[in-house]
């Protein structure tokens, strides 16, 4: 495959420039400014770009795929044609899924299911505790040894000081971090949207913006003591971005990544009971929303993740308060992103460098990069084509998202995993 009059991106060499891409035996054979039509040998399958940007595949850190066990909101296949057509080449799935992913025979059948599908790349986090209950920790040595990028309870925190010590330490002996949700389970109990004005108005349990701070300064207390690698997922609130920036001030091995629902909306998106905006964390306020843009602009936050969490309409069209937590995001992850670098909040390579080498860097995936011999996963896509968020053209099981009907800019054209093509769209 030969792709030619593209914009060439790659964040990880700083690379932005016209050029084209050669692709043999599942891998990158060449790229750079010399490479058009003219003098390629004819066995070569020749695909115009159109000058649009042609990148490394995105890394995606944070999905859920609920399969196993919830297969009627999302399975291994549904989820990965979301990715595809989200341009997504490689995605991470949290452990949260019943069976929970904490033992090697559900590492294993994750991987295999992702063989049988056949589209996009998938790994599985494995949980740090057995069940993700709290309380017992799982075999680590073990579930490290079968492949495993990092540990995680996924949607629940590690609420326990005493527990979060000894992950800290054991996943360290094997160069794996942590990545906490950081909710202090105390404070955001029962609680449903933001703490705030507009919870009292509409007569909703508030989730204190402490919940997130609190448990973030504690484990970084416990990063300094034991020195191990500590993930932040989801960073919500302005005062959690700035105890991560003086954490790694202080030199700390602290990172942490979010998504776009913190950064594109605040909490006034419930609006009246708006359920497809129940997220967790919640949609925080306008200040914060704006801290966690300066915290993608200076670098304090690594990585944005799409936090795809599909929920069907069994869970999510009840009264606010029952309602299910969670949004999907897979498909919008690059609109929404681009969002920030058509109003000129972040430059373009930095976005792509948080959605590419820097979620692949942190979890040890040999992706994320436009190298010679690295696989051919890659992406095309019109950072300029306007489009409108349409329930019925997502590939999702699930339709949950808070973007229904919302202008947005830039869209994916194809989508190529190890020189196969799993994702184009004619138009």
């Amino acid at each position: 495959m030969a792709l030619i009059d593209a914009r060439l991106l790659d964040p990880s060499s700083g690379l932005d420039a016209p050029g084209g891409l050669l692709v043999e035996n599942g891998r990158i054979a060449d790229l750079g400014p010399n490479i058009n039509r003219d003098g390629l040998a004819e066995h070569f399958e020749v695909v115009d770009c159109g000058g649009h940007c042609l990148a490394p595949g995105f890394v995606d850190m944070r999905v859920q795929l609920r399969e196993p066990g919830e297969e009627h909101k999302e399975t291994i296949e549904s989820g990965s044609r979301a990715a595809a057509a989200g341009g997504v080449t490689t995605i991470v799935c949290l452990p949260n899924t019943k069976p929970v992913i904490d033992d090697i025979a559900v590492v294993e059948f994750i991987a295999r299911r992702a063989r049988e599908v056949k589209l996009v790349k998938v790994f599985a986090y494995a949980a740090v505790t057995r069940g993700t209950e709290g309380a017992d920790l799982t075999e680590m040595g073990l579930l490290a040894a079968a492949g495993i990028p990092a540990f995680t309870d996924g949607t629940k925190a590690i609420g326990s000081a005493s527990l979060m010590n000894r992950a800290l330490s054991y996943a360290s002996t094997f160069g794996k971090m942590i990545i906490q949700h950081a909710e202090e389970p105390t404070l955001a109990v029962d609680g449903h949207m933001n703490r705030g004005e507009i919870a009292t108005r509409l007569g909703l349990r508030g989730i204190s913006p402490l919940a997130e701070i609190l448990m973030i300064e504690r484990d970084l207390r416990l990063v300094e003591a034991t020195g191990g690698r500590y993930h932040v997922a989801h960073v919500s609130t302005a005062d959690a971005v700035a105890a991560i920036r003086a954490g790694k001030a202080r030199g700390l091995p602290v990172t942490c990544d979010t998504a776009p629902p913190y950064f594109t909306l605040n909490e006034t998106a419930v609006g009246d009971y708006r359920t497809f905006a129940k997220l967790s964390p919640p949609l925080r306020s306008e200040d914060d929303r704006a801290a966690v843009v300066a915290g993608l602009a200076d670098g304090t936050i690594d990585v944005i993740a799409s936090d795809h969490a599909p929920q069907d309409q069994d869970s999510k069209r009840l009264p606010f308060a029952q309602a299910e937590f969670g949004a999907i995001g897979l498909e919008t992850l690059l609109p929404l992103t681009l969002g920030l670098h058509h109003k000129g909040d972040v430059p373009l390579l930095d976005l792509m460098a948080c959605v590419t080498c820097r979620p692949a860097d942190l979890l040890g995936l040999p992706s994320g990069r436009l190298t010679k011999g690295a696989a051919a996963d890659l992406v095309v896509f019109d950072p300029d084509q306007p489009w409108r968020v349409e329930e019925a053209s997502f590939h999702s099981k699930s339709k949950n998202s808070p973007f229904e009907d919302h202008p947005v800019q830039g869209r994916v054209s194809r989508t190529i995993v190890d020189g196969r093509t799993v994702h184009a769209r004619s138009d």
